[in-house]
């Protein structure tokens, strides 16, 4: 898939390509939400290297240290959701419906999406 990224004009700089859009015209409170959004994906990447790594490494001392740092990775996901949520009411409304459920997943979803609606 290509995905093209909106060109700033001219003189607007951009200090990351996490903006889509000029960074100067976003609020303060957009920014850091899409500083947290950025986190979060960048969280749930290093818990996926480890867990590539996990899974080759034969030697048990450094299996360990690689499942704390995961840990340590899992935990900062989980922060930078909930800061996410807690700016998104309705975001986690859907969730739970989702998260921490029993039965079918994408059943959950879809009936936690609706009572949002």
């Amino acid at each position: 898939m290509n995905v093209h990224f909106h060109k700033p004009d001219v003189g607007t700089k951009k200090a990351t390509e996490q903006y889509h859009e000029p960074a100067a015209e976003l609020s303060s409170e957009t920014r850091t939400f899409a500083r947290m959004i950025t986190g979060l994906v960048e969280e749930a990447e290093a818990i996926g290297w480890y867990e590539q790594r996990i899974s080759l490494e034969k030697d048990k001392e450094a299996r360990a240290i690689m499942e704390n740092a995961q840990k340590e990775e899992f935990k900062h996901f989980g922060m930078d959701l909930e800061f996410l949520l807690r700016r998104k009411k309705e975001w986690r409304e859907i969730l739970r419906g989702i998260l921490f459920t029993d039965g079918d997943i994408v059943e959950g979803a879809e009936k936690a999406e609706k009572k949002a609606d």
